[in-house]
């Protein structure tokens, strides 16, 4: 199993879920988050100020997949998260080891 945690812009959130759930995943958590990369934020003019946004909202998509299907997950999130323009987002995959339905007491790739 693997854990796909995609950060992403908000107004992309809603075409992501679609595209995630579209490869049969319906179930993920998504989380407010707050961060920048190599850009460093953005500069904003206020009340004919310059000022610096350094930490941009984000969301961040957290789902665990099966290790066949991680392929075409990871496809359709960039497919579906990608404007070509800075800020854009990150993927990030790692290990899962178990996982636990806690209704059932299911294991490993049956409480997936």
């Amino acid at each position: 199993m693997k854990k796909i945690e995609a950060i992403v812009r908000r107004e992309a959130l809603g075409a992501v879920k679609k595209a995630i759930e579209g490869v049969g995943y319906p179930g993920m958590t998504v989380v407010e988050v707050k961060g920048h990369g190599k850009q460093h934020g953005i500069i904003q003019q206020w009340r004919g100020r310059e000022h610096r946004v350094e930490l941009l909202p984000k969301v961040k998509i957290e789902i665990v997949v099966l290790e066949e299907d991680l392929g075409k997950t990871l496809n359709a999130i960039v497919r579906s998260a990608r404007t070509g323009e800075v800020g854009d987002g990150k993927i990030f995959v790692s290990s899962v080891e178990d996982a636990i339905r806690i209704r059932t007491g299911e294991g490993g790739e049956n409480a997936i």
